[in-house]
């Protein structure tokens, strides 16, 4: 069986996919590969992101937004979008879902901190989905 890979797309890279994909490496402890990506990647990770982050113990200061490859989305099994609309191409035979989460962008962290939560929700069910066993 090989190992599932997912990646986590949204405009900036800076917040939601960011946290999807801190938060899938952090659970999957490594029965995942986990990519992040950004049609239009920003210059930081949020750094309100970074500190909702840093609260659960995960790291994500030294991370650089990336930019949406091709490549990156034919290496994924399953591709999760977080806004990012039309940028996303589509390959037959992918699995695509598409989580409507609100934009991080310019909240103070109280407000990301359900943002956060309800990805890390999500995360840990689709890793219930590709690890069996995993919860």
């Amino acid at each position: 069986m090989t190992t599932p890979e997912v990646l986590f797309v949204c405009v900036h890279n800076a917040g939601r996919s960011r946290m999807a994909a801190a938060l899938l490496h952090h659970h999957a402890a490594g029965r995942v590969v986990v990519r992040s990506a950004g049609s239009a990647p920003a210059d930081e990770i949020n750094p309100a992101v970074v500190t909702v982050m840093a609260e659960l113990g995960i790291d994500v200061s030294r991370e650089f937004p990336q930019r949406l490859t091709t490549e990156a989305v034919e290496a994924a099994d399953v591709v999760i979008t977080m806004g990012c609309g039309d940028a996303c191409p589509i390959f037959p035979g992918k699995r695509y879902l598409d989580w409507q989460l609100d934009d991080p962008a310019g909240l103070p962290a109280d407000r990301i901190r359900p943002i956060r939560d309800e990805i890390d929700r999500r995360v840990q069910a689709l890793l219930a989905e590709l690890v069996p066993g995993s919860a």
